[in-house]
């Protein structure tokens, strides 16, 4: 007879953990440049691309196109999901699905979230970047690495790319 796992089963324990699901996309524009987000949350500051939480109940695809549309006014088409890019911090582990999307529709427009703008890659690079941009253009661009795992060191969070 198998026994079901239930909340406080030890031998399930440590395989459950509070987890947040968000998204990022790079939208490319055919021309060499990406969509660029100026983020002025507290947060979260500098120059990322669009994204942000998956909803309960949404699908993660769902969420990169409601995210896309909300922060720049496009309606992207046939995301790619390119890799994962992941940390733990005060026992919730965070989980940013990436993509990138070259379909897209619409006027593009600025909101709560900074300002979205199109730029050169190699422009995108020499702005103040977000931290762990630098990590996700890796993943998104190289096409062998799909995964960011970021792990507390006394310095700070170290990434490992696998």
């Amino acid at each position: 007879m198998r026994r079901l796992p239930y909340k406080n089963d030890p031998k399930t324990e440590n395989r459950t953990e509070l987890v947040r699901f968000m998204n990022m996309c790079m939208v490319e524009n055919g021309r060499g440049d990406v969509l660029a987000l100026d983020k002025v949350d507290d947060s979260y500051s500098g120059t990322t691309f669009p994204g942000g939480h998956v909803e309960r109940g949404e699908s993660f695809h769902d969420s990169m196109i409601r995210e896309v549309w909300e922060e720049t006014g496009l309606s992207i088409k046939n995301p790619v999901l390119c890799g994962v890019y992941h940390w733990t911090k005060e026992g919730i582990h965070n989980v940013v699905f990436l993509y990138k999307a070259d379909e897209y529709t619409g006027t593009l427009q600025s909101s709560d979230e900074g300002e979205v703008y199109w730029i050169s890659k190699e422009e995108f690079r020499k702005k103040e970047l977000a931290i762990g941009m630098e990590r996700v253009l890796e993943i998104i661009e190289s096409g062998d690495k799909r995964e960011c795992f970021m792990y507390p060191k006394e310095e700070g969070y170290v990434g490992a790319l696998y």
